[in-house]
This record gives structure tokens, C-alpha cells and sequence, in this order.
């Protein structure tokens, strides 16, 4: 590591300090956040969901140290659909699921009993929802998966100006997400918008806040044109800001919660 060592890092204590910290009550919440190196747009990095997933997990765990233990990112996810854009790294699904699973339950096994998979790749959910579920299913602990809008849903409506679509990737919502976090990284003069989608669809759609009523992933270059689907003209600094307050705030309100559920007796019906 770089600098000092940190309270809230997992991979920052010692094998003899760690069974200290497993045996704090109540235990702190461990966090893995899982991103992706893909497209994003003619403006923005591959780096978008690992950066800003990364930050929002470092940020609310800077805020409440003695509650989280932030897990060092898995940066790769399910690309598979994004491969024609160059660039992207693609790990194939039950790859990622079993990957993901080898972590919580080496968790799970040290004796942490509450686990949080912070998505940062909309393609990754239903493998992190199935990842936390055999989690579950197979450990004493108690594991959950998001993806960072779904917590945010007030914030993104108060500064959401583009129409439904316009929130998908690369797209008014990442775009002021990372203006706000590193505003040089992005070349705003090369951001367009790009609607190239199922348009009219009563069915399908592509957005981060409004889910379609069914689910459906086509290849990525059959639906944009760009890397982006939505709109990163609209984007601004101010805009992130909101949104990155809102999601360190959020996400430190879930962990005090779940950090306090207790756990159900099982029972055989049979």
C-alpha cells in the first residue's frame, strides 16, 4: 500500500488483527464492489464503473469507518455483448458468478456474517443477485447485491433533465458522476447523444432509473451507434455532485441497517 493504513480496508490489517475485527460487535459490513472495463461513450474511459463505484464505496467508508470493510474491487464483469467495442474485457458469467462466490465465502469463513456486493455494471446484476444468493444459501452469512442508482432513486429525479432513455450509459447520469469526481478525465466536446434504441417499445428500454417491464440485452453495436446510450450532453459537474452525496449518504444508511439485521431461524416443514 501506499501511505498510512487505513481502518475501513479489509487488506490493510495483519491475519493477527483480523480476528479482532471479525469478532467486533456488531461486526462491520464488508463491501466488495465489482465494476467492468468497457465503452462508454466518445468521451468517457473504460475505467466509468470501476472509478465510480470504487469512489463511492471509499467515500462512505472513509465516513463510517468503523462499520465497513471495504474489499479491494474485482474490476472485470460480463461483456460479453460490449466486445465488438475495443478494448473491453469480457469474463464470462458463470466465471464471474463462481469468482465472485470464492470471495464472499472466504469472507464468510473468517467469520463475517454481513456482505455487500456494490455494482457498478448494469450486466453484472444478475450474476451478483445469484452470487449473493448462493452466499446465503451456502455460508452463515448474510450477503446482498445493488447497483448504486437503485438507491438513489429522489437524487436522480431531482437533476434528471433528459427524457426516459436518457439514463442508461455514458450517459447524463455517469457522465456528471464523473465530472464531479475527475472532471479532466472527461472530453466533453466528444460526448454525444445516441437514443439508438428499441424506440417506441411498450416493453423495452434501456435506463437506469426507469426499469423496462422486461428484460432484454441485445449486442451492444445493434443498439448504439456510440458506446452511449442516453444523453451526456446534459451532464455536469453539479449534477455528480448530487448524485455521488447521495449515494455515499444512502450507502451508509443501508450498512447501518443491514449491519443490524438479525438472522431467522430456519425451519424444516416437512
Amino acid at each position: 500500500m501506499f501511505g498510512p493504513r487505513l481502518p475501513y480496508r479489509y487488506d490493510h490489517y495483519t491475519w493477527l488483527e483480523m480476528r479482532d475485527v471479525v469478532k467486533r460487535d456488531p461486526q462491520p459490513v464488508v463491501i466488495i464492489p465489482v465494476g467492468s472495463v468497457e465503452d462508454h461513450g466518445h468521451h468517457l474511459p473504460l475505467d466509468v464503473d470501476n472509478f465510480t463505484i470504487g469512489s463511492i464505496c471509499d467515500e462512505a467508508a472513509k465516513r463510517a469507518p468503523n462499520e465497513i470493510l471495504l474489499l479491494p474491487g474485482i474490476p472485470y464483469g460480463f461483456e460479453t455483448h460490449h466486445m465488438e467495442f475495443p478494448g473491453t474485457i469480457d469474463i464470462k458469467p458463470r466465471h464471474l458468478e463462481d469468482f465472485v462466490v470464492d470471495v464472499t465465502t472466504s469472507v464468510a469463513h473468517h467469520g463475517f456474517r454481513r456482505i455487500l456486493l456494490a455494482d457498478g455494471h448494469g450486466s453484472n446484476m444478475p450474476i451478483l443477485n445469484i452470487a449473493a444468493r448462493r452466499t446465503v444459501l451456502e455460508t452463515e452469512a448474510l450477503c446482498a447485491a445493488f447497483i448504486w442508482p437503485s438507491i438513489i432513486p429522489d437524487a436522480i429525479k431531482q437533476i434528471r433533465e433528459s427524457p426516459r432513455g436518457g439514463m442508461a450509459h455514458a450517459c447524463e447520469l455517469e457522465t456528471s458522476l464523473y465530472l464531479h469526481l475527475n472532471p479532466d478525465a472527461v472530453q466533453m466536446d466528444k460526448a454525444v447523444p445516441d437514443y439508438n434504441d428499441h424506440k417506441g417499445s411498450e416493453f423495452h428500454w434501456q435506463d437506469l432509473q426507469y426499469g423496462s417491464k422486461i428484460v432484454f440485452m441485445d449486442w451492444w453495436s445493434r443498439i448504439s451507434k456510440t458506446g452511449t446510450i442516453g444523453d451526456p450532453t446534459l451532464a455536469t459537474a453539479e449534477k455528480g455532485k448530487i448524485v455521488f452525496e447521495a449515494s455515499v449518504t444512502e450507502l451508509v444508511k443501508l450498512v447501518r441497517e443491514f449491519r443490524g439485521w438479525t438472522g431467522m431461524p430456519r425451519r424444516d416443514l416437512h
